[in-house]
């Protein structure tokens, strides 16, 4: 009678047992999921090069994608867009009466700058520093101008930039400081990418939220409809004309590759950042040397008493 009893459980577990696992759990629904998705690909595969015998060999298990993977960026590239070159300390002239000795956020930007950033080729240094001969600058040499202000002076931010400005929420400190100003852009020509700050603003126009943060193509009509202005050693490093063609985009701080741009200039943040680190490994060495020199003076005047007490 036992032995019959135990019979009965061990067939009754085993019955749902095989139920359980022929049931789809979410793994097994993977696994099914993954097998139909291959055998669509099998049967793609031979309805685009034909019915394969049953004697060949099945196709591999294996997905090379046809095209390259594209990083996830925040913001999206501007396209087609007329550049033309202005350089701080610029003077006015018919066809641009604005004077660039001073900038949309500095009064004083070529003092600031530390000179003319003169854009005689034959006056400035090329690879690998892209900047004026006879100074080194105090701002980043890579610097640009888009036609658009955040503020309306020292008091008062414009309605439209704590609408427009993706980043507004994480940098907003008052109302009249600029969130726009040193903010990084990348700037595309043919196969080649430079790097820059934003300096200025321009060509033209102060308040064109829609095409800097939006989608809309520039207000400006002056200069083949110009949206951006790029200093000379943006120009210099692209090789661009004095009007040209370009792509450009806003990209965050640590998008921003290695090269002449993160290399010069108090307001560049990898100079910031690089100061700030020679000034914590200075305080670091500082303090292990004032360390050493307790421990010296200790062995100093108690070391032989130590010795003789052992």
């Amino acid at each position: 009678m036992m032995f019959t009893l135990r019979l009965a459980c061990l067939l009754a577990l085993s019955a749902a047992s095989l139920a359980h696992s022929q049931s789809f759990s979410p793994v097994a629904a993977n696994i099914a999921s993954e097998g139909s998705a291959m055998g669509a690909m099998a049967a793609s595969r031979q309805s685009l090069h034909g019915s394969s015998s049953s004697s060949s060999a099945p196709l591999p298990r294996v997905f090379s994608p046809t095209l390259p993977r594209a990083s996830y960026t925040r913001y999206p590239w501007k396209t087609e867009i007329t550049a033309t070159v202005f350089w701080c300390g610029e003077l006015p002239t018919q066809n641009n009466p604005t004077p660039n000795t001073k900038s949309s956020w500095d009064t004083a930007w070529m003092q600031s700058f530390g000179g003319y950033d003169n854009p005689d080729p034959t006056q400035r240094v090329a690879h690998p520093e892209y900047r004026p001969t006879n100074f080194v600058p105090q701002q980043n040499p890579f610097y640009i101008a888009l036609p658009y202000n955040d503020v309306l002076n020292h008091k008062t931010t414009k309605p439209s930039a704590l609408k427009m400005i993706p980043w507004i929420k994480q940098t907003f400190e008052r109302h009249g400081k600029s969130v726009c100003r040193d903010r990084w852009v990348a700037i595309r020509v043919g196969n080649r990418i430079c790097y820059a700050q934003w300096s200025d603003c321009g060509p033209f126009l102060t308040d064109d939220v829609d095409y800097v943060f939006g989608n809309a193509r520039p207000q400006n009509e002056k200069n083949d409809g110009a949206g951006i202005d790029v200093s000379p050693a943006v120009r210099d490093y692209l090789g661009m004309s004095g009007k040209s063609k370009c792509d450009w985009r806003f990209v965050d701080v640590h998008e921003v590759p290695d090269g002449p741009w993160r290399r010069m200039g108090q307001n560049n943040h990898f100079v910031q950042n690089q100061k700030g680190a020679q000034s914590n490994g200075s305080l670091v060495a500082n303090r292990l040397e004032e360390l050493r020199r307790q421990r010296d003076a200790y062995h100093r005047k108690f070391g032989n008493e130590q010795i003789r007490a052992r």
